[in-house]
């Protein structure tokens, strides 16, 4: 059983070191923000106008699903997501953005507002009134934060995490220089606001945590419990923290979930958070 247990982890480490040198090689075309297209320029409310730009008179319907977007972590950009776009955009899903926040945001929050604009931009440039998220570790967090703490749940009606700290990590402590790295450490204050009440959340959180992601420790803390949001945990095995965004077999996991996505009425929540294995 130990021999397995050790195999599994060489060849999860063997895929996160291949997959860190082709993330190498993409991330400087991830470095710029991402351009819309001259078709899908804001077309809002005038100045001034206080409708809801994502239902009123001048309002752009865009047909399709909901559009998603994606949020990549600590240290990164938005190229992590070239492959799970490419899946995104196969099955259907026509309106998928990526938001990079700077890489010297201090705060998350700064990044939680800053992901609440470009969702204000996209309902009101696709007339859509609802979004799902997708983020990766730390963009998780931000999401989070953005949909408990900044009224984002009557935006968001799907929010996926893949890998991301809910009750914070402890690995690397030399990193505590960063003040983004401290906002991540168990009893932060800002994973001291998420876990306070939140009554009448009304997005669905589904958490992929891997069993070998050596960036999250205790790997479980990538589970969210939270007694007022209605969660899925999913279980991840085999896998690395570096393999989620890119995974076949999470990223299936990914559509489903989002594909899943219904509303939900405020104040509803699992009793038991679900859990599968899907690698």
């Amino acid at each position: 059983m130990e021999l397995t247990k050790v195999t599994a982890l060489m060849k999860a480490t063997a895929l996160e070191l291949a997959i860190l040198t082709g993330h190498l090689v993409l991330y400087p075309s991830g470095i710029a923000a991402e351009r819309l297209s001259p078709s899908s320029r804001p077309t809002g409310p005038p100045a001034g106008d206080s409708t809801d730009p994502a239902t009123g008179p001048d309002a752009t319907i865009t047909p399709g699903m909901r559009p998603v977007v994606l949020l990549h972590g600590f240290v990164d950009n938005r190229s992590v997501f070239v492959l799970l776009r490419r899946v995104l955009g196969r099955h259907g899903r026509d309106c998928v953005e990526s938001l990079n926040y700077s890489p010297l945001t201090c705060d998350l929050r700064s990044a939680a507002e800053l992901l609440g604009r470009r969702v204000e931009e996209i309902r009101a440039r696709t007339g859509h009134a609802e979004v799902d998220i997708v983020g990766h570790s730390l963009g998780g967090l931000v999401a989070r934060y953005y949909v408990q703490r900044l009224g984002g749940d009557t935006r968001v009606r799907t929010l996926v995490t893949l890998g991301t700290p809910h009750a914070g990590t402890t690995v690397a402590p030399l990193a505590d220089a960063h003040p983004l790295v401290r906002q991540m450490r168990p009893g932060s204050p800002v994973l001291r606001e998420l876990a306070g009440p939140a009554p009448g959340c009304r997005t669905r959180f589904v958490s992929f945590w891997s069993d070998l992601d050596q960036v999250m420790a205790p790997v479980e803390t990538a589970r969210l419990d939270h007694p007022d949001l209605l969660v899925h945990n999913v279980r991840v095995s085999g896998i690395g923290h570096l393999a989620l965004p890119v995974h076949p077999t999470v990223a299936a996991g990914v559509l489903g979930a989002l594909d899943a996505g219904g509303p939900v009425a405020p104040g509803a929540h699992e009793g038991e958070s679900g859990a599968a294995s899907v690698a």
